[in-house]
């Protein structure tokens, strides 16, 4: 098996600090920027500046994921079957940004042709939004083939995992905590996703530049679509996938439901309504306005520093600590369940007290998104061993895919329980139903601690694990016989 992979002469040593600066900083840099603003306010934005209800929305947004999982496997197979000049994986990094930066410009615009007519404004976001998609899978699922392609060392994985996981929260933090801020410092949304997308085709052309494929397999001459079946025909990859999809679906719930449970659970709690009786009508929209932005960008605040103390920090630890990407998911997923049942039966209570546990519950609850990535490498290892063959860009889009399944069911999930639950954003927030509250809460804390408890279960039988020794006997003959 050791002999289906060569490596490259000339190309000794460990990852330079370049490659891994520029690793860290591509999907997870700016390009993160993009993914957080839009997970975060995207919908809002839909529905507040162009005029789409959340119902057209949750069919938008199916329809785009659906699509969005399905091109996934397409692109995976893509990136293990061709050879171009440049490089199998590297390539892509070239000019996918370039369609990134252009596909911002017109994602945040609202054209003139599209006023007037609810259809027009639905088929324009849809193609808008779905080009998008396109864009991260073109970029994502060469930037996590390249790292096994660079070094078969799981401590070095690691670490440029790790490195990765902490700038994405950084980024996301930026974006999700001061979005409102920047998009009154460079006058939209438009302008800020533009500015984010010139900076990702800078990162993304670095990690073109600084990459080389170390450890690559000859082109397989059975490639094309038959190469799935190496990765389906495992068993023990189906628990795994299931994992890949029920974090995005955790990570996703936790940012989109935030805003919403800010806006119409936690900020309305805030308001002094005697107060509010004594203004007028434009005092008491100034005193509104005020206490929901101020509620949003303090609650967010919360939830964004959490989260990047979870990779940047805790993340680290846990990976130190436990060893193994698995074992780390089991200890976060306890801690994250434990605070999420709190919060959904007690979190209205108190604002201060629901900040600093929601603080919490996204310190030990966000890195499970990122040590997913851990489970990759795994995976890519476990086909090595059982098939003899190197499928990084194979595993690496099923992963994806498995991911853009989650994010279907987030973003069509939670839009389609909040209308069920009668959640109309015209309304306002003083405006929703009770059902309206319970659904936004249920999307806020109850799903999210459903979903933890699966990937509880599933990381506690992990099916990879009793395959370890033999990996890495078989990375150590791989070693010495190269």
């Amino acid at each position: 098996m050791a002999n289906q992979l060569t490596k490259q002469p000339g190309k000794e040593g460990k990852l330079s600090k370049s490659f891994v600066w520029f690793h860290a900083t591509s999907v997870n840099g700016t390009a993160m920027a993009i993914a957080a603003t839009i997970a975060t306010y995207f919908s809002l934005y839909v529905q507040e500046e162009i005029g789409i209800t959340a119902a057209q929305l949750s069919v938008i947004l199916l329809i785009c994921s659906l699509w969005d999982a399905i091109n996934d496997p397409l692109m995976g197979v893509i990136c293990d079957s061709c050879n171009p000049r440049w490089g199998r994986y590297r390539t892509w990094f070239l000019f996918t940004p370039i369609f990134l930066l252009v596909d911002m410009f017109l994602l945040f615009s609202n054209p003139g042709f599209i006023q007037g007519s609810a259809t027009a404004k639905c088929v324009y976001v849809c193609i808008t939004y779905m080009v998008y998609g396109m864009c991260v899978t073109a970029y994502t699922m060469p930037q996590m083939a390249i790292l096994p392609a660079m070094t078969l060392d799981d401590e070095e994985r690691n670490d440029v995992v790790a490195k990765g996981a902490a700038v994405c929260a950084l980024a996301f933090t930026i974006a999700s905590t001061f979005s409102t801020q920047l998009v009154q410092i460079f006058g939209s949304y438009r302008n800020i996703m533009v500015f984010y997308a010139v900076f990702a085709c800078v990162s993304f052309w670095g990690l073109y530049k600084t990459s080389q494929e170390k450890y690559v397999a000859p082109k397989d001459e059975n490639g094309g679509l038959k190469q799935l079946i190496y990765v389906f025909r495992h068993k023990e990859i189906w628990p795994v996938m299931i994992c890949w999809c029920l974090a995005a679906v955790s990570y996703g719930f936790m940012f989109s439901s935030s805003v919403y449970y800010a806006q119409y659970i936690l900020a309305p709690g805030r308001l002094d309504m005697a107060k509010l009786a004594e203004l007028d009508e434009a005092g008491a929209g100034a005193y509104i306005g005020g206490t929901i932005g101020g509620t949003i960008s303090t609650y967010m605040g919360f939830i964004s520093v959490g989260a990047l103390i979870s990779m940047m920090v805790l993340m680290p630890i846990f990976l130190k600590k436990f060893k193994t990407g698995y074992k780390a998911i089991i200890v976060s997923q306890i801690l994250t369940i434990v605070c999420y049942l709190l919060l959904f039966f007690t979190g209205k209570l108190n604002f201060m007290y629901c900040c600093i546990l929601s603080f919490v519950a996204t310190a030990v609850g966000a890195m499970v998104n990122a040590l997913v990535n851990v489970l990759v490498n795994d995976t890519i290892d476990f086909i090595m061993l059982k098939e003899g063959k190197q499928l990084n860009g194979i595993v690496s889009s099923v992963k994806g895919f498995a991911q853009k399944c989650g994010n279907t069911i987030t973003n069509s999930g939670m839009l389609a329980i909040l209308a069920i639950c009668g959640f109309n954003a015209q309304l306002g927030p003083l405006g929703q139903s009770e059902t309206a509250i319970m659904g936004t809460n249920l999307c806020r804390f109850m799903i999210p601690a459903i979903v933890s408890v699966i990937i509880l279960v599933i990381m506690m039988f992990y099916p990879l694990k009793k395959y370890f020794p033999a990996i890495a006997d078989m990375k150590a003959k791989m070693k010495a016989e190269m």
